[in-house]
């Protein structure tokens, strides 16, 4: 299961993308309309800007926006910034990987294989799938 963080995150960048005119968006107005709390939301946002999805404009008539067309943000990298691995054992981790303590040999590890395939599937999935491909 994703964490509430990560679906706002989807929601919010979903959101933004849809906006006809790319102006900049106040977090009030995408919490209202989402169901965010604007203190959680104010955070997931603050990510993604730091991860070069977002712009943020200060002042009247600020708020936030997409800096990337939409068909160049990999929901891989989204989920990645927001959720973290997408491997649910580290031991089947690209990115995050450790060594289970408890498995005596990683190669005969049926968990192992089977959590693999899971976060193959999955990484598959995010990787063919662009903000644009949700959004529209």
């Amino acid at each position: 299961m994703i964490s509430k963080k990560t679906k706002y995150g989807i929601k919010a960048l979903t959101f933004l993308a849809r906006q006809e005119n790319q102006e900049p968006v106040q977090i009030a107005e995408i919490a209202r309309i989402e169901k965010i709390s604007i203190k959680f939301l104010e955070s997931i946002l603050l990510l993604l800007r730091n991860a070069g999805f977002l712009g943020a404009k200060k002042g009247k008539g600020g708020g936030y926006y997409l800096i990337k067309d939409p068909k160049d943000i990999s929901m891989a990298k989204v989920y990645r910034i927001l959720e973290g691995p997408i491997a649910l054992l580290p031991c089947a981790s690209h990115n995050f990987y450790e060594k289970c303590d408890d498995c005596p040999d990683e190669n005969i590890c049926a968990a192992k294989r089977l959590m693999t395939q899971i976060r193959d599937n999955t990484l598959k999935v995010l990787e063919n799938n662009s903000l644009a491909d949700i959004a529209f």
